[in-house]
């Protein structure tokens, strides 16, 4: 039957994946001919990128880039090639954060709770992103610690997730304000509310520290273990940033003061109202990611969302990068997002450095991806045509070397087209099971 078949197609491919992902890639790959967008520095035509181990090791005009005896030569002539792209807000992966027995839970890890099998991956790489910052939602003050991804299609998360020099996995803090934490108790009822029980949590988080620090190490006068401070403690160190859900002018504002009180480092989400506030985000020198969408409805308190948000906040000087919220935006949609930003006036390399390197360095990634440069990971994507064209498509998906997404493979032309059979999670193995009689 035609669903078997789709089956074992997937079956083999996420084998390849995880296979394949493992492995050390074992010889150079040269592509030649493409037009390069490094990020880093002006587009090159005629470009040459070579790979190897993992790494980006060359990049530049054809003849200007030596090209390794043993190398693989692929021809991307009439092909763009960029650095992957990176999301630093998304929802894929069945997860779960916290749950309604209180308004902040910094204890809860995301990962936890995520299915690195499920088809929102599929759709990830398929739209050419290649890290993501997985978040659990935002009905809370603080619904949890976030995980930053690598779609290396690897079988367990801890092969997929990025890890710091210390070997731990590297993620942020999810927080929230506004209309979605206001709820019935134990919730707040008002935004004055929801600011007091923050203050009040992260004063706590210092009163742990210190009696930490005091302890020096005796474990007679170290405090309880508490997890959840622990992760306010990283926070309060600055080794874990607040990525800070928030929309209207006045809740930006308070997150701003609330930053300044505790010393966190924050990136703003969504910013819908951002554009009224541009100057004071900017004089704060925090970083904003922000979403576009094109279509109406949503939550009041995001009426003022704006297509000029990403100029406004890119002349007054605020770092903008791009997210999905996937699946707010669909993440094989994500270039649309900083087409319209370009629409609406933000410049052409702003958008692109939105999609990419802003969106790293927001993620204490920026040394490792988001830009072609030799000693970067070798995360990439081949494009058809020019990144902000409603026709071009996303061809191939490359992580750290090696493909993982192609859309001339059928199974994953279907993840990057959608139809019957993308995005089940598990197909049914009745006799009588059939494409035909379902699509009657």
């Amino acid at each position: 039957m035609r669903h078997s078949n789709l089956y074992l197609a997937t079956a083999a491919l996420l084998g390849c994946f995880s296979t394949g992902a493992a492995l050390a890639q074992d010889a150079p790959i040269a592509f030649t001919g493409a037009t390069l967008i490094p990020i880093a520095g002006d587009p090159i035509e005629n470009g040459t990128i070579v790979v190897h181990g993992g790494k980006i090791v060359a990049v530049g005009a054809g003849s200007a880039v030596t090209i390794p005896a043993d190398a693989q030569t692929i021809n991307a002539t009439g092909k763009i090639i960029m650095p992957g792209l990176v999301d630093t807000h998304s929802h894929v992966g069945g997860f779960g954060g916290a749950d309604g027995s209180a308004p902040i839970q910094p204890d809860v890890r995301i990962y936890d709770s995520l299915n690195v099998h499920n088809s929102g991956f599929r759709r990830v790489v398929a739209g050419g992103l290649t890290t993501v910052n997985i978040m659990p939602g935002s009905g809370h003050l603080l619904s949890g610690q976030t995980i930053y991804l690598k779609m290396r299609g690897r079988n367990t998360i801890e092969e997929n997730w990025y890890t710091d020099a210390d070997g731990e996995p590297m993620g942020g803090i999810k927080m929230a304000n506004g209309t979605n934490s206001i709820r019935n108790k134990p919730f707040p009822g008002t935004r004055g509310k929801s600011a007091a029980l923050v203050r009040a949590k992260y004063i706590k988080a210092q009163e742990y520290r210190d009696k930490i620090k005091r302890a020096d190490g005796n474990p007679d006068e170290m405090p309880d273990r508490d997890i959840g401070l622990d992760a306010l403690v990283e926070v309060l160190a600055g080794t874990r940033i607040v990525h800070h859900h928030t929309h209207r002018h006045d809740d930006i504002m308070t997150v701003l003061r609330l930053s300044e009180e505790f010393g966190f480092r924050v990136v703003l989400h969504h910013v819908s109202e951002g554009w009224k506030v541009a100057k004071e985000i900017a004089d704060a020198d925090v970083p904003c990611s922000i979403i576009l969408v094109d279509s109406p409805g949503g939550k009041l308190e995001a009426v003022n969302l704006l297509y000029k948000t990403g100029g406004v906040l890119e002349r007054a000087g605020v770092k903008v990068a791009f997210h999905t919220d996937d699946w707010i935006t669909d993440s094989r949609l994500f270039f649309r997002s900083a087409a319209l930003a370009v629409r609406a006036g933000m410049s052409r390399e702003g958008a692109l450095k939105a999609l990419t390197i802003h969106g790293a360095e927001m993620l204490d990634l920026g040394d490792r991806v988001g830009s072609l440069e030799p000693g970067k990971d070798a995360d990439f994507i081949l494009l058809s045509g020019d990144p902000f064209s409603v026709y071009t498509k996303v061809l191939e998906t490359w992580v750290e070397g090696r493909k993982v997404f192609d859309r001339s493979v059928p199974i994953d032309e279907l993840h990057a087209v959608g139809g019957f059979g993308a995005g089940d999670d598990q197909i049914p193995y009745m006799c009588c099971y059939d494409h035909a009689e379902l699509n009657q």
